[in-house]
């Protein structure tokens, strides 16, 4: 019922045992996600703390995933202010928790942002910080973000989209430098004749 307003003020056990935590999106940053943390409420008791709960935001980062610039804006396009979301402990490091993040997308249906944002091709996979790397869980969730991640591949989706034929030429012609030279002398010439 305790509302955490600080990564440290989570107990460490709740880390150790990748406990559950449900909370509300205020913001996508470059860092990670800014989340309100929302507290199991109990009527009577959820009324009277919430007098004395001090406010702060949870710095929440998608373990396992190393984010591309387009993948922070797929996920500030993607989460709404407000929406409800669940983050599972695996980690803190400092100010932020490396968490498996799951939203809901419909009444039955939800989707883990991590296993998502590499499926799309929008970051690549990388060490989840936090959790042992001889641990089970470690090997069952780089499994499930390698697969995400392969998937993209093969569909050559978002990072791992292959350029054209026809574009690798135009990048090879344009970066020539017999080609950059004779564009610099063609702009002289016409700068040239314009005087």
């Amino acid at each position: 019922t305790t509302k955490f307003t600080s990564a440290v003020d989570i107990p460490v056990e709740f880390v150790k045992k990748n406990v559950k935590l449900r909370g509300k999106v205020h913001r996508v940053t470059e860092k990670g996600l800014e989340v309100e943390h929302i507290p199991i409420s109990i009527p009577f008791l959820t009324a009277i703390q919430r007098r004395w709960q001090s406010k702060g935001l949870l710095l929440v980062r998608l373990a396992g995933v190393e984010l591309a610039p387009s993948g922070v804006a797929w996920l500030q396009q993607e989460l709404k202010p407000k929406q409800m979301m669940w983050f599972q402990l695996l980690g803190r490091e400092d100010v932020a928790l490396e968490c498996l993040v799951l939203v809901n997308k419909g009444r039955f249906l939800s989707v883990c942002l991590n296993e998502e944002i590499l499926r799309q091709g929008l970051g690549r996979t990388a060490r989840i910080e936090g959790l042992h790397h001889d641990s089970r869980l470690y090997w069952k969730l780089h499994k499930r973000l390698l697969r995400a991640e392969l998937k993209a591949l093969k569909k050559s989706k978002g990072i791992w989209k292959e350029e054209s034929y026809s574009e690798k030429i135009r990048d090879r012609v344009s970066s020539n430098k017999l080609v950059q030279t004779l564009k610099q002398f063609v702009s002289w010439l016409r700068s040239s004749i314009s005087r």
